[in-house]
């Protein structure tokens, strides 16, 4: 019987076919630097980021969703996203895009976002 390792849901969300070489790590980069207001933990660890696409010619693609439906914040945090990914040297375009599919839960949250939240 072989030992399978699960891979963490965060590795899962990056496709990466651009042609410039640190460009992934600057877009996560930024991505994390976008809060929810009312949560002291980035929305990547959050695990509100489901899909993020950097494409040959820089475009940059990302499904998120939001804490619920009814957030407050529904149209800062995504505006937020597009503004500091387009603010990334090398990026032409930005689509930032809001799904309620799958429905967000805590179980997407990564381990360090549900110790900060004092969750673990």
């Amino acid at each position: 019987m072989s030992e399978q390792t699960e891979i963490p849901p965060q590795t899962e969300k990056v496709v990466s076919t651009t042609a410039i070489p640190d460009l992934q790590e600057k877009v996560l980069a930024a991505i994390k630097t976008v809060y929810d207001p009312e949560i002291p933990v980035d929305i990547y660890e959050l695990g509100l980021i489901y899909e993020m696409n950097i494409y040959p010619v820089n475009n940059v693609y990302v499904q998120m969703t939001l804490t619920s439906p009814s957030c407050p914040s529904a149209e800062v945090i995504p505006g937020e996203v597009e503004q500091k990914l387009k603010a990334i040297e090398g990026v032409n375009d930005v689509k930032v895009e809001i799904t309620f599919d799958p429905p967000y839960s805590q179980d997407m949250m990564s381990e360090a976002a549900k110790l900060e939240l004092g969750f673990l």
